[in-house]
């Protein structure tokens, strides 16, 4: 397995239902390798039926999964190839510190390493209002070729509920890395 391995890596950020989804649409053609830090155990905790739940459907979704605090786990290293990675949901802490190359935790140090190794790095922001630190952050990392793509609604498409709303940003994560999918329809203004 090389490039057929994908990281996905859940801080923590409210978001985890976008996260769980992607990491549902990703596994259709990658090998799922997830993060999961201690925060977004915690954010399950409140966002979610169960965390045991939650964390099951990434366990049966994933190749592997790691903890946050799983800093030697393989994906610390840049030998270990990948397509890339999503961060998602990113809270502000792990923006700052991926900005800032500060990898305190499996999910920072892997993030790093797509950056070091110019693999394709998606960040799904969760904050609103975003405060100077935050945007100065995030264009630290679009200056580095990252994607940015906070969960932002839609209006155009009509959608009929948050289920649609999901299937937007996924498909909007997807298409970073030219995945085909379903998740919504290309805009057709006619």
């Amino acid at each position: 397995m090389s490039e057929d391995r994908i990281v996905v890596g859940f801080s923590g950020a409210s978001g985890i239902r976008i996260g769980v989804e992607t990491v549902r649409a990703l596994s259709d053609q990658y090998a799922v390798h997830a993060v999961v830090t201690s925060g977004a155990r915690a954010v399950m905790e409140h966002e979610t039926e169960s965390e045991a739940e939650t964390m099951a459907t990434i366990e049966t979704l994933s190749t592997q999964v790691y903890e946050g605090s799983a800093i030697s786990a393989p994906l610390a290293s840049g030998t270990v190839a990948t397509a890339g990675m999503v961060v998602v949901p990113a809270s502000m802490k792990s923006v700052g510190a991926i900005a800032n190359a500060y990898a305190e935790n499996l999910l920072v140090r892997a993030a790093d390493v797509t950056l070091k190794e110019d693999r394709q790095l998606v960040v799904v922001p969760r904050e609103s209002p975003f405060n100077e630190a935050h945007l100065e952050n995030l264009l630290t990392l679009r200056k580095r070729g990252v994607a940015i793509v906070p969960p932002v609604l839609g209006f155009y498409y009509d959608p009929d509920g948050i289920d649609e709303v999901i299937d937007r940003i996924v498909g909007t994560i997807l298409d970073r890395f030219d995945v085909t999918h379903d998740r919504y329809e290309a805009w057709d203004p006619d």
